[in-house]
């Protein structure tokens, strides 16, 4: 018994029709419903008793090819919610080479590691850390998060085990900061959220106050997490100011940039993250602004000895040979928790060499550029009120019912999503109920934002 075709050439023709039917889908992919709900019919037929026997290879077509045009949407140049990168088709090509090689990049010594650590060689070229980084091609920020400041606490754990540890961050920093204190056993509690500035920033007079107050206590501060691209409004925090506060109470500099960091590709707001170069450590996501597929973070960690010394330790059955398949100078699983992992770097790689950075940046660039366009578009609007800075990459604004406006822009944007014209995000901002409005996709024109500002007056005209 094999899990092979029976019918090898019956089968070619079903995968290469299967690439087709996913090269139509991304080809037009500017057209048609940003989002649409799955029907309760699909949902019904997908809800079925576990399957004993098997379907054929045209069957199983059959039902992915129901089943594609209720993806979230994000591949449309008019998706603006929350932060997905758009992907590109040039990573199918890494996604069939890699299940093809079905390789678990934990460890041994095949192509796998290899690529892996030129990836992260060159984030860390683009990023101004220095040449001896370490670090992984992970799930996504929330993973590298955790990966990086398990370090930190290792560290000063290793130095005063009886420390009574607590980290610091701004208001606005993302919620995968907390859950990695408590996955850690840091705690929730243990994580201090300094209050920010007019601009969104962590405030850093309010930090070095709660570091002081905290060691009068009898705290112990180990870690200072910063923000490139907070996802409410994509404020920038001062890495720099940051990065002055860790070196004087030598703290442990970590920043979260999970879409932000591409921002050190831009001409024009490059400036305000170089930096990223004093970081410690610095989790970000490359199938965010980078167009990367899903799924692709990374965690970069400057001191390679405390990085490997905080999760080598392999047992008898994993030891290291110098020559065979056991060999190899990089095991991801001696710098992260992962064992098993996919060839995620593969994609990355790919990506990369196909596109070249220069093409990245161009996009980034863009997206900025038309977050400012559309909040000139909001400016000149009277109806309209802008909410937040326009920083980077993201808007926040509102149609201005002056009262009870909370529901009805809460409404515009369910009706954006559900008429398959747009597909914007919903915050809040200072108790407002906002429009949010993220721009990480290279096919978005601003003819798009004019199209969603046509729509949100003309659906907010209907709600007065």
């Amino acid at each position: 018994m094999t899990l092979d075709p029976k019918n090898w050439p019956a089968f070619r023709k079903t995968a290469h029709a299967m690439l087709d039917a996913s090269l139509d889908k991304l080809e037009g992919a500017r057209e048609g419903r940003v989002w649409t709900p799955v029907p309760k019919s699909l949902k019904a037929e997908i809800n079925t008793p576990l399957p004993q026997g098997g379907i054929s290879e045209d069957q199983m077509m059959a039902e992915l090819e129901a089943i594609m045009p209720y993806n979230p949407g994000n591949i449309h140049p008019r998706f603006f919610g929350w932060v997905n990168g758009a992907g590109a088709p040039s990573n199918i090509l890494a996604e069939m080479a890699g299940a093809a090689m079905n390789a678990n990049c934990g460890g041994r010594n095949h192509v796998g590691p290899v690529i892996e650590q030129q990836v992260i060689r060159w984030a860390a070229q683009i990023m101004g850390m220095p040449s001896e980084t370490t670090g992984l091609i992970s799930s996504g920020t929330s993973m590298a998060t955790v990966t990086a400041l398990k370090v930190a606490r290792d560290k000063f754990q290793r130095e005063n085990p009886e420390a009574k540890l607590v980290g610091y961050t701004g208001a606005q920093t993302h919620s995968c900061v907390r859950r990695a204190f408590d996955l850690l056993g840091i705690g929730k509690d243990a994580l201090r959220l300094v209050q920010c500035n007019d601009d969104f920033e962590i405030n850093l007079s309010a930090l070095q106050d709660a570091i002081d107050k905290d060691r009068a206590e009898g705290f112990t501060p180990f870690s200072v997490i910063g923000t490139v691209g907070a996802v409410n409004v994509g404020a920038i925090d001062d890495l720099d100011g940051l990065a002055d506060i860790c070196e004087k109470e030598e703290l442990w500099f970590h920043v979260d940039g999970a879409f932000g960091a591409a921002a050190i590709l831009s001409p024009s707001v490059g400036h305000r993250v170089k930096a990223l170069s004093r970081v410690d450590s610095l989790a970000f996501d490359f199938h965010k602004w980078w167009q990367v597929n899903y799924e692709a973070g990374c965690v970069l960690i400057r001191d390679p000895y405390l990085h490997r010394s905080s999760y080598a330790n392999r047992p008898e059955y994993l030891r290291h040979d110098e020559d065979g398949l056991a060999g190899g100078d990089f095991w991801a699983v001696d710098y992260g928790p992962e064992l098993s992992r996919s060839f995620r770097a593969l994609k990355v790689w790919t990506h990369l060499k196909t596109h070249g950075i220069d093409a990245i940046a161009e996009v980034v660039e863009r997206n900025i550029s038309q977050a400012q366009y559309l909040k000139r578009r909001v400016e000149a609007e009277d109806k309209l009120e802008l909410l937040a800075p326009v920083a980077l990459n993201i808007c926040c604004f509102r149609y201005d019912f002056r009262y009870e406006s909370n529901a009805k822009n809460a409404r515009i944007v369910v009706d954006l999503q559900e008429s398959g014209l747009a597909a914007p995000s919903s915050t809040i901002i200072d108790d407002v109920t906002a429009i949010r409005v993220n721009l990480t996709n290279h096919r978005t024109q601003e003819s798009d934002l004019d199209i969603l500002v046509d729509a949100v007056l003309e659906m907010g005209k209907e709600l007065e």
